[in-house]
């Protein structure tokens, strides 16, 4: 009888608890808080902290061979089935008129990606190696997406923290782009307003997502899953004859393999993979990375108003980080605080649009140099 209690005893997890389970635990529920309470990345931040929550207790088995968030993991995230999903939803609620409008816009989100690169040299001086450098570098982006697609191929086991990572500091766009943009402007080019921009036909915002895929695929081809699945969704929504495939894009398969990237991605966050020192060097690179390429947008927007007539309002090169539309909304707050009469919602929307498609180019250039 004592044998078959102690044998039922050890079948449950109590006395499997690790502190490190207890640990990660409390970091779960701190992500719950600020996603449920704070409203910081919701979508994706509760689905992470419940798989966190439930990967960390003993015994059950749900990361190991056959187990449920196993499946999610490599069926959905290691097999890069999700991300580029997650890149068809956001095609078909992007509005690519204001890159069109302003092609400049193209090189401010370029400018951007100057956080990646900062991000990556600076991992690499940190001691990581150049795979997980990559990733991390990735963060500077601010594009989950293609942060966990690219950790997918280079680091998976980096994977949770740089996720977790990379989604809290979008939603804290508000707090570091201003400082580095009030550092780096004046109030005149604060208070600049730009013209109108010009009407978009129908017909060019069907022909953008083909010529952009025929450009960037051929460049980097490694940009293709992401890409083209980015592209397919905008013209699902510009070409108005598919509204369905576009309503089913943006919506319902959207928050699907949401649950699930979520889920899988909160799995991988043992308290043996999280646990570590280089989990702290993530989370401080990935600062540096955001606001260098806040920077980085800001300071090419103002080396090309020296060479052109129409000049653009330095604060949108800020908005080339792929939190959209948060930044943008950000650089059209500081814009108006300058000048009320300052519009620059729209004019920011294009290097915001651009870093979208800047992040994917760079997880490419990534993947083509390192894997």
């Amino acid at each position: 009888m004592l044998e078959q209690l102690t044998q039922v005893i050890n079948s449950t997890g109590f006395l499997s608890l690790t502190p490190g389970n207890l640990i990660m635990w409390i970091i779960a529920f701190i992500l719950m808080y600020l996603a449920i309470k704070k409203g910081v990345e919701p979508l994706l931040l509760v689905p992470i902290s419940f798989g966190i929550f439930a990967a960390n207790f003993p015994l059950t088995g749900l990361m190991e061979q056959g187990g449920l968030f196993y499946m999610f993991f490599h069926n959905g995230i290691q097999n890069e089935l999700i991300p580029p999903l997650i890149f068809l939803g956001l095609g078909a609620m992007t509005d690519f008129g204001p890159v069109i409008a302003n092609p400049k816009t193209l090189l401010l989100g370029a400018a951007a990606q100057l956080g990646v690169y900062a991000a990556f040299f600076t991992a690499l001086l940190f001691g990581f190696d150049i795979a997980e450098a990559a990733v991390i570098g990735i963060i500077g982006g601010a594009d989950g997406p293609t942060t966990i697609f690219l950790s997918a191929n280079l680091a998976p086991h980096l994977m949770g923290a740089v996720s977790v990572a990379a989604y809290s500091y979008m939603a804290l766009v508000p707090l570091i782009i201003p400082p580095v943009a009030r550092l780096l402007t004046t109030p005149k080019e604060r208070a600049m307003v730009m013209k109108q921009m010009r009407p978009v036909s129908k017909g060019e915002k069907i022909l953008f997502p083909l010529l952009a895929s025929l450009v960037i695929i051929l460049l980097v081809p490694k940009s293709a899953p992401l890409i083209a699945m980015f592209m397919l969704g905008n013209l699902f929504m510009e070409s108005g004859v598919v509204q369905r495939l576009t309503d089913v894009s943006r919506n319902e398969l959207m928050n699907i393999v949401t649950i699930i990237l979520g889920l899988g991605v909160g799995a991988t966050m043992s308290a043996e993979n999280f646990l570590k020192p280089q989990t702290i060097y993530i989370f401080i690179l990935g600062i540096v990375a955001f606001a260098f390429a806040s920077a980085g947008g800001i300071l090419i927007a103002k080396i090309m108003n020296l060479f052109t007539t129409n000049k653009v309002n330095p604060l949108i090169g800020a908005a080339g980080v792929s939190a959209v539309p948060m930044a943008a909304r950000v650089v059209h707050q500081l814009g108006a605080e300058a000048n009320p009469q300052n519009y620059l919602l729209m004019h920011a929307m294009g290097p915001n649009v651009a870093g979208v498609i800047g992040t994917a180019v760079a997880a490419g250039a990534f993947l083509t140099a390192i894997h």
